[in-house]
């Protein structure tokens, strides 16, 4: 199985002579019993590839019956910074693992607006081949702009049809004309029209539109800053992004934060744990 999508920006690969019943056996015998195999552990999640992590969960699964979850903010994360090919392709996933349809359990699990935006993305209807157009982004910041900042009230689909349809290319594009037009950037209108869950899933699609190597960035930060660590959040960009963009979001951490991505794993994590994500980020910068 070849990996969903692959980019040349990563920290790992496809491991040679991989096993997925031999791997996930492994990982049952190190983990039963009194203590556990730790480097049995970390010698397995750091050297497969996602789509090899992904057939062992499936072989571990079919052996033990456990599984993972999932919240609202990892739906948005991840809805928001994929590609519409993507999309498509975790769709088709997430059927062949679950029997379910992606779109159906969003739609059970969330409403208004926010259910609309994410069905949008889950979809996979973004234009990822449309060209810049300056005519059209001065026609969609004037969209944008008509129906927020210029309107009493808001009209929520109008920022569903722009911001979940064109390319990012297109919507920096679209977010330059914006601040022509209103005189402030679309982000602080996003934050005094919308709210909640509908806010942030807008705000995250403007982030990765704009830089979306800088966005997992700060997603990076947050997890890690603060009492405590997210280790839900910093988990799922790490082993998410270590074979597409792993170095980019390395150098955009070093950029925004003035310390590398490595350094700020090592004085936040200890043991095995610090270890594992250690060897999944790659190296310091």
């Amino acid at each position: 199985m070849a990996s969903v999508w692959v980019g040349t920006r990563g920290t790992i690969r496809d491991a040679p002579g991989f096993n997925a019943s031999r791997d996930a056996e492994a990982i049952r015998k190190a983990i039963r019993g009194i203590g556990t195999d730790e480097k049995t552990l970390i010698d397995i999640l750091t050297g497969r590839s996602n789509a090899q992590r992904q057939l062992i969960a499936k072989e571990y699964r079919a052996a033990a019956g456990k599984g993972t979850g999932t919240d609202e903010q990892a739906l948005i994360e991840i809805l928001a910074s994929r590609t519409s090919k993507q999309m498509k392709e975790v769709a088709q996933a997430y059927y062949t693992v679950y029997k379910k349809s992606l779109g159906d359990d969003i739609s059970s699990d969330t409403s208004g607006d926010f259910r609309q935006a994410l069905l949008t993305l889950a979809d996979g209807r973004r234009d990822e081949h449309q060209r810049p157009d300056e005519q059209l982004a001065k026609k969609d910041a004037q969209i944008l702009y008509n129906a927020g900042e210029k309107r009493w009230g808001t009209d929520e689909g109008k920022f569903i049809e722009v911001l979940c349809f064109s390319s990012f290319p297109q919507l920096k594009l679209t977010f330059e004309e914006y601040r022509n037009i209103s005189g402030k950037k679309l982000e602080d209108s996003i934050q005094s029209e919308t709210s909640g869950s509908f806010e942030d899933l807008l705000l995250a699609i403007v982030k990765c539109a704009n830089n979306t190597p800088a966005f997992f960035a700060e997603r990076l930060h947050k997890s890690l800053k603060g009492a405590g660590t997210d280790e839900f959040t910093l988990n799922r960009i790490l082993a998410s992004r270590s074979e597409i963009d792993l170095l980019d979001i390395r150098a955009e951490y070093k950029k925004l934060y003035g310390v590398s991505l490595y350094s700020a794993i090592k004085s936040d994590t200890s043991g095995d744990y610090e270890a594992t994500l250690l060897r999944i980020c790659g190296g310091d910068d």
